[in-house]
This record gives structure tokens, sequence and C-alpha cells, in this order.
């Protein structure tokens, strides 16, 4: 499937000032300081203490998305070494709601919508790990947002339910306490309160603050009139804390005072090993005298795929463009900063995968400005190039950004046909000079066709380029 490519005359650099919401041990909001301008965010983010994931040993982030505008769909979850049957419920969520949702696309009532899923690491330490998944669904930004947490228990080596945190003889006293918390609160009245309270199913998304305090989110509808979104309450630790299981006692522990390293029993886990290709010198090419081709990943970096492209591309010394997603950045910049070495171009694909054109100019603004902040914290340099998960943009998303978009000329589909020889044929078969080719590097088959259409087009005299180099010299 062949698009119009997008070819500004000049490619702009902006200076971003943001650094990294994913560092260490700092605390603040649950994203950073723009939470609000998540897809699916509210100005009342559960101010939890910030995780970084690269220094989770072994994590894989688990990501899956469509490129069919009509029925768009992107899921990402972590699964952690150690913390299986964590990673079980959670892919059973996903895949439940993704499952749902593609139901309804195929039988044409959710046509044009959208399903994102994205996580957030709420704590990594000493023997507990505890993660949101944020589910947006629905036509527009705000509609169908659902938020759960999931927490696992190293020293028991079992998954534990939200309302495990409190023990079970002390549910009653936290109801009454969330029930005063949201008396008078717009939306609410005492029936629609304690219709919502009924039953510990409500309490699915609990984490604690940097404090202690336990932060409780109810879902649109929950406790409420669906129209007045998500509602907080926050019970302050020394209320809370007799309350607690005595896991939910560890948790509240080390969200206050990381111990600075998880534990949750696993075996090792061996890391794969980064590639440390290094480019020698500038790309030459003249792409007026011979024939190019740009190559374009999508979706990255995958723990799992993206070294192995890599050092298929360095064995034709090919050069590439990842557009990469931002919370996969912050989970493996090793592997962003060999793409960056071994002479690739890194460009942005925002944060969670979202339908840009769905979000208001500051929900663009952070999706792409914290993205390419973790590109320039991985590799030292700032992104100039983003793609619009999609292919979708309009003059919103135009305006937001400072940098230039890339589409592409040939679609693989390699999102939709899982097999290796099909995505290679799709390019081999079809490519013409100067053309940019879209492929995602979280799908093995993609990765697997790789070395098949580098040999087949440098047989025919083509020289794989970046999208940047192959602007400069058509």
């Amino acid at each position: 499937m062949r698009t119009h490519l997008l070819v500004p005359s000049v490619l702009l650099l902006g200076s971003l000032a943001l650094t990294s919401a994913c560092s260490s041990g700092s605390a603040g909001t649950a994203d950073g300081p723009t939470a609000a301008a998540r897809p699916g965010a509210s100005a009342s983010a559960s101010p939890v203490r910030t995780v970084d994931p690269a220094q989770i040993k072994g994590l894989q982030i688990v990501s899956d998305n469509s490129e069919n505008t009509s029925c768009a769909w992107a899921t990402s979850y972590p699964d952690v070494p150690g913390a299986t049957a964590m990673t079980d419920a959670m892919k059973k969520d996903v895949q439940g709601r993704l499952a749902s949702f593609r139901s309804a696309c195929s039988g044409g009532a959710a046509t044009g919508s959208e399903l994102n899923i994205t996580y957030q690491f709420l704590v990594a330490s000493g023997d507990v790990l505890g993660v949101r998944l944020t589910t947006l669904g629905g036509d527009g930004p705000g509609s169908g947002l659902a938020q759960r947490t999931y927490w696992y228990d190293g020293a028991a080596g079992a998954y534990r339910p939200t309302p495990s945190l409190v023990a079970d003889g002390s549910r009653n006293a936290l109801f009454a306490a969330l029930k005063s918390r949201l008396k008078g609160r717009d939306g609410t009245d005492a029936n629609s309160v304690a219709e919502g309270l009924d039953d510990v199913s409500v309490l699915d998304d609990m984490a604690f603050t940097a404090g202690g305090d336990l932060r409780v989110t109810f879902a649109p509808g929950t406790v409420g009139a669906v129209p007045a979104g998500s509602y907080v309450v926050t019970v302050p630790k020394g209320t809370v804390t007799p309350w607690l299981s005595a896991f939910g006692k560890r948790a509240q522990r080390q969200s206050v005072s990381p111990s600075g390293s998880l534990s949750l029993g696993a075996a090792a886990t061996p890391t794969p090993a980064v590639p440390t290709h290094t480019a020698s010198g500038d790309d030459d090419t003249d792409c007026k005298k011979v024939r190019c081709v740009a190559l374009t990943f999508d979706d990255g970096p995958s723990a799992a795929y993206t070294g192995t492209l890599l050092t298929y591309l360095a064995q034709y010394h090919a050069r590439a463009t990842f557009f990469t997603v931002g919370q996969n950045v912050a989970a493996h910049p090793e592997l962003v900063r060999a793409e960056a070495r071994a002479g690739h171009e890194v460009g942005n694909h925002s944060w969670s995968h979202p339908d840009l054109t769905k979000l208001g100019a500051e929900q663009v603004a952070y999706q792409l400005n914290r993205t390419s902040a973790a590109i320039k914290a991985a590799t030292g340099t700032a992104p100039t190039l983003f793609r619009p998960p999609y292919g979708a943009i309009n003059s919103t998303v135009r305006q937001a950004t400072r940098l230039s978009p890339v589409l592409w000329t040939l679609d693989t589909e390699d999102w939709k046909y899982p097999n290796a020889a099909k995505v290679a044929a799709s390019v081999v078969s079809k490519v013409e000079r100067d053309d940019v080719v879209l492929m995602h590097d979280i799908h093995p088959t993609s990765v697997a066709a790789v070395p098949e259409i580098l040999r087949t087009l440098s047989a025919r005299g083509y020289h794989f380029v970046t999208v940047s180099h192959l602007r400069s010299t058509m």
C-alpha cells in the first residue's frame, strides 16, 4: 500500500527544555509535571514516586498495535522476570479488552474509534512490584477511561489483586472513609456513592504516594455521574496504615523509601547483548546518482528484536530510521544509544502511540516533547523527525511541534501479515527508487524479513540511507 511522503523544504529542530520524567527515585506526579496532558489523564493524577524502568533487569515491554485508522489500537504492558502471575493477569485483561474492541470494530459499532492501553510503574523495589494500566477507548480524548493497578508480592511469589492492599477486616473502615471524602463532590450524591461502594471490586486502582498516603481512583460512573469523569480520593498515611494488610504495609514502605533494587525471587535472566556496531564516518551516498531507499522501523525499541535487527543492518552497512515510542525508549535507552551509535537516525513516534489528531494541542505537545526528551537523554541528541501514529496528522498536530513529519511511500502491512517471506516480498516486489518503507521492529517476522530485503536490494544496486539523508540528497 502506498501513500504520500511529507517532504517539508526545511527540517526544523526545536530546542527542548524538558528533562526526562523517568529519573529514578524522584518524587512528583505519576507522569511528570504535565500528567494532565496524557491521553486519559486527569488533573488529579496520583502523585506517586516515579520509577526508572531501565533499572529493572530483564524487563520486556509487550507491545502491539494496528495501523488501521478506521479501527486504531495500541496496547503495551510490562513483563518483569519473576512476576509471571502478574504479567498473566495483565495479559488476560489487555487481550480481553482488545478482543471486545476488535469485535465491535468488525461489527461496525466502533468504526472510527481508538483503543489505547499503556502502563506506568508505581513501585519496583525490594519484593514489591506495582503497575498501573491505563485504558482509553471510545471516540475521543477522555472517553472510555479506565485504570487498574496490579501488584506482585515477591516474598510470597504471588500476584495480589489491588483490594489485597487492605486487610479483610478493615475494608468497611476504608469504605466509610471514602464515603466521607466523596460527600459533597460535584456529580455525586448519597445514592451513587453508596451503590458504587458496595463491593471491593471498585477498588481496582489504588496506589501509595511518595508520602505514604493511599490514593484511590474511581472510574467514571462508579461513584458519580459519568460526565464528571474520574474521582480521586486520598486517605492520609496516618489514617490508612492501620487498615493495611501485611503486604499493603510493605508496598507502602517501598513506595515511600525505595530500596533501589527489585528482587522477586526470579532466576537470573540473561540480558540480550546490545550490539556495539559503530558507524564509520558520515554517509556520503549521493541519492541523485544512485538508487536509494529509506527503511523505517516503528514502535520500538524491542528488547527481544531490535538488537538482532541492528546486527542485520550492520552486515550490509545499511542505515535506517527508527521511529521510537517514548515509553519503550525509557525502558531500553541502551538500544536507542546502539541505534544512534551505528549511524541510524532516531525519530519520535509519540510516548504511547495514540492517534494525535484526537488530542488537543497540549496533549500532542506532551506526547512528542516527553519522547524527544527521552531520546535526547539516551543519545545526547534531540530528534528532528516524527512519525504520527497511524499516519494521522492535522493542523493541530503540525502546530503543536517543531519536529518535521514523516510518513511513507511503501507500506509492508507487516502488522497484519506475520509472515517473514510475505513481508520481504512486499518490499522487493514493489520497491522503487527513493521509497520510504514502513516496517515495525516489535514483530519477529518483520525483523526476520530484513536479511532477504537487504540481500535482494543490494544486489540490485540499492543503497540504504536514513530519511534525513534521503531528503537532503534527492
